[in-house]
């Protein structure tokens, strides 16, 4: 089997559209009705909920309190538009951080959350981010663990890496498997 992966020349939110557009295509070709999306502030799932018009679309937000006390990132107008368009917002605790990020605060020490996330690092941040998204939104009910999936995440804000992968539940994290890379920066 012969795929292509596209490499983008920085990480970034001006990869968006093009992400969407790869992302779209390889969704239309294997029948693939579900999109799980990490946005911070919403912009991203916007777009996303306006290039997959007529698929499943999960937007996974940062957690309520992650950039400060009762803090939500998601605007609550980008909120609005994407469940208007029919998008879930998701917001929930990360999968890799949440009590690996308490431990690192309290006793600076890094346990198994912070080792998974650092070595898919290594692929690049969107690498780390579609993995995680993918786990958050299998543990909230919200994708089957049975049906492939386009996992889209990016380094910052906007999107610059798509996956196809097939979500597990986070006490499966292990038999995630990434089936195929789409598109993802060059490092």
């Amino acid at each position: 089997m012969e795929l292509k992966t596209t490499y983008f020349e920085n990480p970034g939110r001006e990869n968006t559209e093009e992400v969407l557009r790869i992302a779209r295509q390889r969704a239309e070709e294997l029948g693939i009705k579900t999109i799980v999306v990490a946005s911070t502030v919403g912009d991203t799932a916007v777009k996303a909920t306006e290039a997959f018009s007529g698929f499943k679309i999960i937007a996974v937000s940062h957690f309520t309190g992650m950039r400060g006390p009762n803090t939500q990132e998601f605007t609550e107008e980008n909120r609005k538009i994407v469940e208007s368009k029919g998008g879930v917002v998701f917001t929930t605790t990360h999968a890799f951080s949440g009590l690996s990020a308490a431990m690192r605060k309290k006793f600076n020490t890094y346990i198994i959350g912070d080792i998974v996330a650092n070595t898919l690092r290594i692929f690049g941040q969107g690498m780390k981010v579609v993995g995680e998204i993918a786990v958050m939104a299998a543990d909230g009910g919200l994708v089957r663990t049975d049906e492939d999936v386009i996992a889209i995440g990016g380094t910052g804000r906007g999107a610059d890496t798509a996956v196809v992968l097939r979500p597990v539940n986070s006490s499966d994290f292990f038999d995630l498997k990434v089936k195929e890379i789409l598109c993802k920066p060059h490092f």
